[in-house]
């Protein structure tokens, strides 16, 4: 008579698995996901950041009296646009905030910081960098002030400052002082040649500013 021990399934043999060997797979598995993980991260820094909006449109400016056509991306300035793209590097970067002046620009009679307006946006209309200032290889009687009463020091914020005093005195020939103030208050001379810039710009209304 058989027993009943007998008659129970037969068990599948325990897997004999030792501390040791426990630790050399999980090391291995953990050694080869750190591998794989910092393989994907140098392929993604390799390939550079990933581009997210609309790619380039085409953007036709006119700039100094001339068009410029050019492909940028919608998100693009004023400003990085004709630096970058169409070689006019006369108006400067300086705060890139809007706050300092270096970018100023004349668009339709009005001036702009060309570092915080699109691009896109001035489409159609006129637009005046300090490039554009002078007339046949002459200066204008602002530039030329500035020259005469050496009414800059490093130069940065120069070029907006010729364009503001431009605009201002194309609006209003003969300002007082305080209107000259009032005109220029949007730019800032880190080096403090204020006074000189204000006797550049008298200088300039006493010649008058023709616009070219």
């Amino acid at each position: 008579m058989s027993s009943s021990k007998d008659n129970l399934p037969d068990k599948p043999d325990r897997v004999s698995v030792s501390r040791r060997d426990f630790l050399k797979t999980a090391g291995v598995g953990s050694l080869a996901t750190a591998v794989t993980a910092a393989g994907a991260a140098e392929a993604e820094a390799q390939a550079g950041p990933r581009v997210v909006g609309p790619g380039d449109v085409p953007v036709a400016l006119t700039v100094n009296g001339k068009r410029v056509d050019l492909r940028i991306e919608p998100r693009v300035t004023l400003l990085d646009a004709l630096r970058n793209r169409a070689d006019l590097t006369g108006n400067k970067r300086v705060c890139d905030r809007g706050s300092c002046g270096a970018c100023t620009m004349i668009v339709d009679g009005r001036t702009v910081y060309a570092c915080s307006t699109l691009a896109i946006d001035v489409q159609g209309k006129q637009i005046r960098t300090v490039e554009g200032l002078a007339s046949s290889g002459s200066l204008n009687a602002v530039q030329q002030a500035f020259c005469d009463v050496d009414a800059l020091m490093c130069g940065f914020c120069t070029p907006g400052f010729i364009v503001a005093a431009t605009a201002l005195l194309e609006r209003t020939p003969n300002p007082t002082s305080e209107q000259i103030r009032r005109g220029l208050d949007g730019n800032i001379c880190r080096c403090g040649t204020f006074v000189r810039i204000m006797e550049a710009t008298v200088a300039a209304a006493a010649k008058g500013v023709r616009r070219v």
